[in-house]
């Protein structure tokens, strides 16, 4: 296989074409960068140059090896750069995940920001519930998860986004609409409940179930995205308890209502990674983002 100097000395030769100045160009003497010239077309298994003792051209297949050569030389000068950017954070590949409810409400200007702190890192999105973001922020198949509690925080570092109320989803004109006021639990005591999947939609359950007294012989749909609870409500399935967020989806036959006692931000999002990072884009993210260095 030829070498760098190799490729270094036939390209100063081919723009040159005069030996002792390719030579001069090169800080060395001739007859070395004649010997390189030659054990190069010796391994290409070709003649690149002709030459005599007047002048010196370059061959159809010098033409041809030189417009590689250079690519070549260039990618070997930029393979150093490309390292050094990657180690320090600068550039790179961030997979961050997100759930559903994120993404149509923070995960927007957090990109934003994302792209004026690491613009020349490539960020990959995956959708997934909080369940599905741990497991792959343990595996390294994420980065960064923008995720809702409980989660281990002995292997995971998080910090808070921010926190919302829940609100009532109602079809638009419902006669709970009507009431100008927030809304008690036995306001909805005997209507039927879309509700979330106590499994996939674990952490919004059992906020729902612990901080109302919901009659599960009314729930009639039990789904784990906010999109398809407030599509069901559009279509007047039921009502659903969704965070403050959701106003935001513009799905229309919807009212979102006050819950009593729901004012509180009780609905949290926080951005989770694991305590062993070892991308270096998201370390350099992590010392730069305002909220990692609050």
């Amino acid at each position: 296989m030829f070498t760098f100097d190799q490729l270094a000395g036939f390209i100063a030769v081919a723009e040159e074409l005069h030996f002792g100045r390719a030579a001069d160009r090169l800080n060395m003497t001739q007859p070395p960068l004649s010997r390189q010239i030659q054990k190069l077309e010796k391994i290409v298994g070709a003649e690149l140059l002709e030459r005599d003792n007047r002048k010196v051209e370059l061959t159809s297949a010098g033409h041809a090896f030189l417009d590689e050569a250079r690519r070549l030389m260039a990618l070997a000068e930029r393979a150093p750069v490309a390292a050094r950017r990657i180690a320090s954070g600068r550039s790179g590949m961030l997979r961050i995940g997100f759930t559903a409810a994120s993404g149509f409400s923070i995960l927007g200007p957090l990109l934003e920001e994302l792209s004026s702190i690491i613009p020349e890192v490539d960020i990959e999105l995956e959708e997934l519930v909080t369940g599905d973001q741990l497991a792959g922020l343990l595996t390294g198949e994420l980065d960064l998860g923008l995720a809702r509690p409980p989660f281990d925080r002995e292997t995971f570092d998080s910090h808070l986004l921010y926190r919302e109320s829940m609100v009532l989803a109602v079809p638009e004109g419902h006669p709970l609409s009507l009431l100008g006021r927030d809304i008690t639990a036995e306001d909805f005591q005997d209507a039927p409940l879309i509700m979330h999947s106590p499994t996939q939609a674990r952490y919004f359950y059992d906020l729902v179930v612990r901080t109302l007294p919901i009659r599960h012989a009314n729930v009639v749909h039990t789904v784990s995205q906010i999109l398809t609870m407030v599509s069901l409500v559009a279509a007047k399935r039921g009502l659903a308890f969704v965070p403050h967020s959701a106003t935001l989806l513009g799905i229309r036959g919807v009212e979102f209502l006050p819950l009593e006692g729901g004012r509180d931000e009780q609905v949290e999002l926080h951005a989770l990674w694991n305590r062993r990072v070892t991308n270096p884009a998201l370390a350099r993210l992590l010392r730069d983002l305002e909220f990692a260095m609050e």
